[in-house]
């Protein structure tokens, strides 16, 4: 309640009069005897103001002083002594009192110093929502400023899970086909996050806007559970959602400033997706829309530091050359456009196909050993030697492919190797038969120009 005082003082009459005081100045006052009826008060309501005597039965108001202050580090406590008790006045200012009156203490000095107090503490209390404030904002331009996504999700959740003082917290981001995915969690399992997650994907969809909404998980069986639900949106639409986990429902500041955070991570989320985009068209080959040799590098760092078995298959095509003299170079761009089609006919989605460069191709066959890798490259080699390319133009062009198979770690350990090897065992198939699978020996000479 606004401008409450406990006022503590043993003599009743003082009780009375500086009550009556207090009263008359529009206080909402209540009293007591001692300090512990006065602790036992204060531990059932919240007050504003402490108004109490040095001089108590059983404990004295210093005492009261530290044991108010621990319940209620933001009570402002002005005490009241006799004209021979200044000291004991002066070491309570020292221990944290706003103030202190001498005895006989008149209406105006006792309504000022409560009201001194008062003001005090409503600009203490400002000054914290400031604070405050700065930090979230501080935060919030922490997070629009970074395109780490292994940084940004949990510098993220744990600010969301901060704000709405909730002991865990998950991001689920919108995809392509407006699904719900989790991408990360805070203070909860993955499974457990995933769990949570397959619950509120019904409420998800019904989302409103950029409307915060509360709700209840659980139930029956089930503890209940709280949960607040922050919509991610920006200018462009709905980017995820953040869902924190509270004991009790956030109030109206935390709901603001909830607000104001989910706007920054939606902010961070989309120029992520921005970014990703730009990468993405980095990684491609203008012409074939296959990866480039700079993704290539990628994925073999990726591949090689993850320790599982892959297998590198590098193509190059027979006779290239004639199809450009015989129908043109356009033909011939237009069929590295059809090679690039076969190719990923005949692997997977988790495998990576790179346009090396020219007529040269190279797939990155992901988890699968040199067995595997030699049926995917026999597989490819068959496609390219049945297929009619350039039919579309009305002149069917045959081509077939030498290929070269290389794998972690039967073969080599590192990026050039592996690439050297398969290249030396695909040059084996240039010098010999052509449209053939090679696997890597390291007894094959160097691959030259070709």
């Amino acid at each position: 309640m606004a401008n409450a005082v406990l006022l503590v003082d043993d003599e009743r009459f003082a009780r009375t009069v500086y009550s009556d005081y207090l009263r008359a100045g529009g206080f909402d006052v209540e009293v007591a005897a001692d300090a512990e009826a006065a602790l036992a008060i204060l531990k059932a309501r919240r007050f504003d103001v402490l108004v109490a005597d040095v001089i108590l039965p059983g404990s004295s108001g210093l005492d009261l002083l530290g044991a108010a202050k621990e319940l209620d580090p933001n009570l402002e406590v002005v005490m009241i002594t006799a004209l021979d008790k200044v000291d004991p006045a002066v070491r309570a200012m020292k221990s944290g009192a706003s103030d202190y009156l001498i005895k006989p203490v008149t209406p105006e000095a006792l309504q000022h110093a409560v009201h001194r107090s008062m003001a005090s503490r409503a600009l203490l209390a400002e000054n914290k929502t400031l604070r405050a404030h700065l930090k979230l904002f501080e935060v919030c331009q922490r997070i629009s400023a970074t395109l780490d996504r292994d940084r940004l999700v949990p510098m993220g959740l744990a600010a969301v899970a901060s704000t709405c003082r909730a002991r865990a917290a998950l991001l689920a981001e919108l995809a392509p086909d407006g699904s719900w995915v989790l991408s990360g969690a805070h203070g909860l399992e993955y499974q457990a996050a995933a769990d949570l997650l397959g619950e509120v994907r019904d409420r998800l969809a019904t989302m409103q806007g950029g409307q915060a909404v509360s709700f209840q998980l659980g139930g029956g069986d089930r503890p209940v559970q709280q949960a607040f639900c922050l919509p991610l949106v920006d200018e462009a639409g709905t980017v995820g959602a953040a869902l924190a986990f509270p004991d009790e429902q956030p109030g109206v500041e935390a709901r603001e400033s909830g607000a104001f955070l989910a706007s920054h991570l939606a902010l961070a989320l989309r120029n992520l997706g921005r970014l990703k985009q730009v990468e993405h068209l980095a990684y491609l080959d203008d012409l074939t829309h296959l990866y480039n040799t700079r993704y290539l590098d990628v994925v073999l760092d990726r591949e090689l530091s993850g320790g599982r078995p892959f297998s590198l298959l590098f193509l190059d095509l027979d006779h290239f050359k004639g199809v450009n003299d015989q129908h043109g170079h356009l033909s011939g761009s237009r069929l590295l456009v059809e090679v690039a089609r076969v190719l990923r006919s005949c692997v997977r989605d988790e495998d990576v196909l790179v346009r090396y460069g020219g007529d040269e191709y190279v797939t990155v066959l992901t988890g699968i050993d040199s067995g595997g890798g030699l049926k995917v490259a026999e597989r490819i080699r068959r496609a390219m030697e049945s297929h009619r390319f350039l039919s579309r133009e009305g002149t069917p062009v045959q081509v077939t492919v030498s290929i070269g198979l290389a794998s972690f770690p039967e073969h080599a350990n590192t990026k050039a190797d592996i690439i050297d090897l398969a290249d030396r065992a695909m040059y084996r198939g240039k010098r010999t038969t052509r449209n053939v699978v090679y696997i890597a020996s390291h007894d094959l000479p160097p691959a030259r120009d070709r």
